[in-house]
């Protein structure tokens, strides 16, 4: 999916200067005469791991339409209709003036999403400027320094957020597209738990040799399956063993090969003997499968050779809470993939983790919750000084990713930052999916200024 940003805003507040940023050359004309940029020049954009198309704009200035300067205007319409995200921006050290709000009102009656830019705040006097782009209605204000190249992760934040959900927004509009794409589904464990035998009854037929011998299986061998309608590319994989236990170069390279499996899977079926005691290996599986962010199904295979089942699984589940914190809630389904015993609700469990991994929470249902959060159990105080916490937001999914903004995020313990990944968990149900809480610091682009003592 290609997404679009445009920058734009009254002559000479530093349009160019960022496009050049992010462009990573100078494309566009830089000087201090207003007005230098009359058309609107396109670029391939990059900011950490994002890639993007970014538009630089000629200056919003009022005048009559067939003019030089609302020719001008026109081009810069055209980019924003042409635009998924457009970024407004303001001098800050100038404040919000009357043109900025007369353009303002161009970019809300658009209907696109916009984030305000305030640019050129490396210095104490561009502050007010910041606190007045309140007022233009598009939010936060980002702080920036476009030629410094400050305020840069904070950009990165607002463009993530808004490039995820236009996907999302483009596979709603689109559901066949998206279901026409196969699910990547890897089948994992240690061995001989049967993995293999699972993977020959979930598709109907003699796919992947089996055996009562461990190790049988040494590629990670794929197959394309269709479940109810939807497609699936299913992985069975090598045994996973304790690296001490791993001798043989054969072993060692069908160990990468199942490795390799999970890190391109976007959900793993941990198949477990129900029948055995819970190994620490199948914990380090699953801690594995967490680790590099994938959903997670556990399947209690040979449940069919179970005596005392509710004693079972009361024994297992009471087990996995306490080791599997990272993951809390997995679902746990007990199979036979000998006899066919609850295959179905095997694969209702992975589609429905799979939508957890997928699932994207709105910021202000987010901030919502944090303030509750916070107001039942504040953050601790370090060295006199409690930390304040300032508003969390979603940048990613698969897995569920974001944002906390606070004072002092390297001073922040980790019970509290454990209290709040179980409170998103537990609030907003994401369980059986790895929770990734980034921590940020509350930006302060004055704090330079302050430490030189001017």
């Amino acid at each position: 999916m290609s997404f679009t940003v445009a920058i734009l805003g009254r002559p000479n507040v530093g349009k160019s200067t960022l496009f050049n940023r992010l462009v990573g050359r100078r494309l566009a004309l830089v000087h201090d005469r207003p007005g230098v940029t009359r058309d609107r020049r396109e670029g391939e954009a990059a900011l950490g791991d994002l890639t993007f198309r970014v538009i630089d704009t000629p200056g919003l200035e009022e005048a009559p339409q067939e003019s030089l300067q609302g020719r001008m205007r026109r081009q810069t319409e055209a980019a924003v209709a042409e635009s998924d995200l457009v970024l407004f921006m303001i001098d800050a050290r100038a404040g919000v003036t009357p043109m900025d709000e007369a353009f303002a009102e161009l970019v809300r009656a658009s209907g696109k999403k916009a984030s305000v830019i305030a640019n050129k705040a490396e210095g104490r006097t561009a502050e007010g400027g910041v606190l007045e782009a309140y007022a233009l209605g598009f939010g936060e204000p980002i702080p920036l320094s476009a030629e410094h190249a400050l305020g840069l992760p904070d950009l990165y934040d607002v463009i993530a957020e808004a490039a995820e959900a236009a996907r999302q927004e483009q596979d709603q509009a689109a559901p066949g597209d998206a279901a026409d794409k196969p699910l990547h589904l890897a089948v994992i464990g240690r061995p001989n738990v049967g993995k293999s035998t699972l993977v020959n009854r979930l598709i109907g037929e003699e796919r992947v040799l089996t055996g009562p011998e461990a190790g049988i299986t040494r590629d990670a061998i794929a197959v394309d399956w269709t479940w109810r309608g939807r497609p699936f590319r299913l992985v069975d994989t090598a045994g996973l063993r304790r690296k001490a236990r791993i001798v043989d170069q054969v072993e060692q390279l069908s160990v990468g090969d199942a490795l390799r499996a999970v890190r391109f899977a976007e959900v793993a079926i941990l198949v477990m003997d129900a029948t055995q005691a819970l190994e620490k290996q199948d914990l380090q599986i699953a801690d594995l499968v967490a680790e590099e962010g994938r959903a997670l199904v556990l399947a209690l295979n040979k449940w069919d050779l179970v005596t005392d089942r509710a004693a079972r699984l009361k024994e297992l589940e009471e087990a996995l809470e306490e080791t599997l914190v990272q993951v809390r809630g997995l679902p746990l389904v007990p199979i036979s993939a000998q006899t066919g015993l609850g295959l179905d609700r095997l694969m209702e469990a992975v589609l429905a983790v799979y939508e957890t991994w997928n699932r994207r929470i709105a910021t202000a249902k987010l901030n919502d919750w944090l303030a509750e959060m916070v107001e039942r159990h504040p953050p601790p105080a370090v060295a006199g000084r409690r930390i304040r916490v300032k508003y969390i937001s979603q940048t990613k999914t698969r897995p569920p990713t974001f944002y906390l903004s606070c004072s002092q995020p390297k001073a922040l313990p980790d019970a509290y930052r454990r209290y709040l990944v179980n409170g998103l968990r537990e609030t907003f149900g994401l369980y059986g999916v790895p929770i990734r809480l980034m921590l940020r610091r509350e930006r302060n682009p004055y704090a330079e200024r302050k430490g030189s003592g001017r």
